[in-house]
């Protein structure tokens, strides 16, 4: 009677499969190794920094043999008298910046993908990228040209019409909105790059189909392009709520002032402050610690409320 053979286990095949599978793409693999260094170095190496936040730092000791001291830098962080309005600053100006400036890019996407004329979208796409390019310093001079004391030109077609000047630049009460607006002009053309690729993507038929049931350009907007766009738009939203407690530090510093600084002051700029500044460097590490430990939650929450409720979701 003949003996069947035995057959290898399900592991050895998968295991060969793996091999045999890197073997044949080697030549492709080579091309992550850079991408796998740049997070070693630039996004991994740093963490070992982290430490920073549970030690009295001592350069002369350095990061490893300085002396921890537990949590007591965090216990300063929540006992100082600029927490509260840090935290309030930070959560205003990103709030407004969320659910103000985050759905311009969708508009100005279906708004190119709607215009016939290639030479007029380019020139439109143009003008709104080319802010994005701007240096931060440059940028922030325009600003003040437009719109410092008396002397800006806002404040000059404003006294045309009899209208006293506006301190957009001295007041809190103008600061976040200020921010917001600028942060808008700047970056709603190049963020808005995704969402057309994301629009380039669209079925044509789905767009026939429409028009045979005579649906309008703005109906297949609404009941074509935006459903067809949704989980981009899921990504980028859960993507945004990650950067909750993030600022452009650079921005908000060189527009902040003595007259502002109770509106823009942000956890960013206070741990740059007490950081670089104050050479407080254990401090200023529990600061941004304590920032993106904020951003990793929101990430996450956002991330499962999405799962939840749609079918997108970056995890």
């Amino acid at each position: 009677m003949p003996v069947k053979a035995k057959s290898a286990p399900a592991s050895v095949h998968k295991s060969a499969r793996k091999k045999l599978g890197i073997r044949n793409n080697w030549d492709y693999l080579i091309f992550i190794i850079p991408v796998i260094l740049y997070f070693l170095i630039f996004c991994y190496g740093p963490m070992y920094g982290v430490q920073l936040a549970f030690k009295r730092f001592n350069p002369a000791l350095g990061i490893t043999s300085s002396p921890w001291i537990g949590t007591d830098n965090f216990e300063r962080l929540f006992g100082s008298f600029q927490f509260a309005r840090i935290l309030k600053n930070t959560l205003v100006i990103n709030l407004l910046k969320t659910f103000i400036s985050f759905p311009i890019p969708i508009i100005l996407a279906l708004m190119f993908n709607e215009i016939r004329r290639e030479r007029l979208k380019k020139t439109f796409q143009t003008i709104t990228y080319a802010p994005y390019f701007i240096s931060t310093v440059v940028f922030v001079g325009i600003i003040n040209l437009f719109l410092t004391g008396e002397n800006g030109y806002i404040n000059n077609v404003l006294e045309m019409f009899g209208i006293a000047p506006i301190p957009f630049l001295t007041s809190p009460d103008y600061f976040s909105g200020v921010y917001v607006g600028s942060d808008i002009w700047r970056n709603s053309g190049w963020n808005s790059i995704i969402f057309i690729a994301a629009l380039s993507g669209v079925d044509p038929q789905l767009h026939e189909s429409a028009q045979i049931d005579g649906a309008s350009r703005f109906k297949r907007i609404i009941h074509v392009n935006l459903p067809c766009i949704m989980p981009t738009i899921v990504i980028q939203f859960i993507l945004q709520m990650g950067k909750m407690m993030t600022l452009s530090y650079e921005r908000i510093l060189l527009m902040q002032n003595s007259l502002n600084i109770e509106a823009s002051e942000v956890i960013s700029t206070y741990a740059y402050k007490t950081g670089l500044i104050n050479m407080d460097y254990g401090f200023s590490t529990a600061v941004g610690l304590f920032n993106n430990v904020i951003n990793i939650v929101l990430l996450l929450a956002a991330n499962k409320i999405a799962k939840r409720y749609s079918s997108s979701s970056l995890f």
